[in-house]
């Protein structure tokens, strides 16, 4: 979904800023929140000067937030795993073909169509890692090191987990 389509999606208030850069700061109503409306997510940001600057910033956290809250279900009679997922996986992995390139990281805009792919696999097993790493070609070693290579990969697997009485990954 490109930028202007999540736009669409969401309601967008400015407000002042609060804290230390004094009457710099205070002079505009730069900080901005976001909210998505069909999900009530929220995300805003208010460390720069430039309102557009300070909605890109929330725009980004708000696709963090839906890659991390919003599932879609998987059918693993028949699953397999979608090219965002793929380009995520580790090379290892038997079910990443060869001509997928390389692996990419957090830092890939990418990334999170890949983690929110990885989180619906997850949760289609119920927070099973070992069971969740047969489907994506994987030791449970290696996929366990993917998801604790990420933070907010972390604590959303940890979360279920812990729903589910399993023990957190460390």
């Amino acid at each position: 979904m490109t930028d202007q389509e999540l736009m669409r999606q969401c309601e967008m208030d400015t407000f002042k800023a609060s804290g230390p850069g004094g009457q710099h700061r205070n002079k505009r109503e730069s900080a901005v929140r976001l909210k998505h409306l069909p999900t009530g997510l929220i995300a805003q940001a208010v460390e720069d000067r430039s309102q557009h600057m300070n909605r890109a910033s929330a725009l980004a956290r708000l696709r963090t937030l839906l890659a991390l809250n919003v599932r879609s279900s998987v059918d693993l009679e028949a699953y397999s795993p979608p090219p965002e997922l793929l380009r995520i996986l580790p090379p290892k992995s038997t079910v990443r073909p060869s001509d997928t390139g390389p692996q990419i990281g957090p830092n890939n805009p990418k990334y999170l169509l890949g983690m929110q792919a990885l989180l619906d696999v997850v949760f289609a097993v119920e927070g099973s890692v070992a069971e969740a790493a047969k489907f994506l070609g994987l030791s449970t070693g290696a996929l366990s090191r993917l998801i604790l290579a990420n933070d907010s990969l972390r604590m959303a697997v940890n979360e279920l987990r812990t729903s589910k009485g399993m023990k957190p990954l460390k």
